[in-house]
């Protein structure tokens, strides 16, 4: 596997990841920032990758992440990146997928939960032909399967909390009807003035307070460089919903 070494949040996560597929990026370290997470609590990911989203979370609150990943390549991977960052005793992969049953290290109960899920339904569009970018981008399982997974593990009232394409809010809600409440759907707009093409959809296990529609967060300028508010987040710095 050819390797590139990046940084995330400012410098403050080093990084090997594959040169080619699935990459991290701003909605890795978006995710991360929006987990509401103490030093104390253990967080669930689902689909956790190289690491790089758990490993933000771990950095920015010092919590414990437990992962699993469909690619054994990027398990190995998530462990050297949990090494390199001095964080092996906070972040854990381990091999295994929302679709079927979760290895044991994953059975919780959990604090909390977190996902990026895969963006694309399967069969809608082109599909990558890199296969590490097409198990990351395309649904081998639909939101249901994902939602039901994170609840799963949740402990009563523990919160999940996912970032997703705008347009699979309706898949979303769907899933966690009757399941979870206090849902709060915080758009990610490009620019002001423009559709969300991203959101972040934050909910609590077995709570029934109706849904909130955040205020969300700007992403860019006119210009194209980040807003104050958004580069704020990617050194660092907590979501705040």
């Amino acid at each position: 596997m050819d390797l590139t070494d990046d940084t995330l949040m400012g410098g403050q996560v080093r990084l090997r990841q594959p040169r080619d597929g699935f990459r991290a990026a701003i909605d890795t370290v978006l995710l991360a920032a929006a987990v509401p997470a103490g030093a104390a609590d253990a967080v669930f990911e689902a689909g956790a990758g190289c690491g790089a989203a758990a490993l933000c979370l771990a950095r920015r609150t010092g919590c414990r992440v437990t992962g699993i990943e469909p690619q054994a390549a990027l398990v190995a991977l998530a462990g050297e990146n949990a090494r390199l960052n001095g964080l092996a005793d906070r972040v854990s992969v381990a091999q295994g997928t929302v679709s079927a049953t979760l290895p044991a290290v994953a059975a919780g109960p959990f604090d909390l939960a977190m996902a990026n899920p895969p963006y694309l339904p399967a069969g809608r569009g082109s599909r990558p032909p890199h296969a590490g970018k097409a198990a990351a981008h395309v649904e081998e399982a639909d939101p249901t399967l994902w939602v039901a997974a994170m609840l799963g593990v949740l402990k009563p009232r523990g919160t999940l909390t996912l970032i997703h394409r705008a347009d699979r809010l309706d898949a979303l809600l769907a899933a966690l009807a009757g399941r979870a409440g206090a849902i709060v759907v915080f758009p990610l707009w490009p620019k002001a003035g423009r559709p969300a093409r991203r959101i972040i959809v934050r909910a609590r296990k077995g709570a029934r307070t109706p849904l909130t529609l955040a205020a969300g967060l700007v992403l860019h300028e006119v210009d194209g460089g980040y807003t104050a508010a958004a580069d704020a987040v990617l050194r660092g710095a907590a979501l705040d919903f």
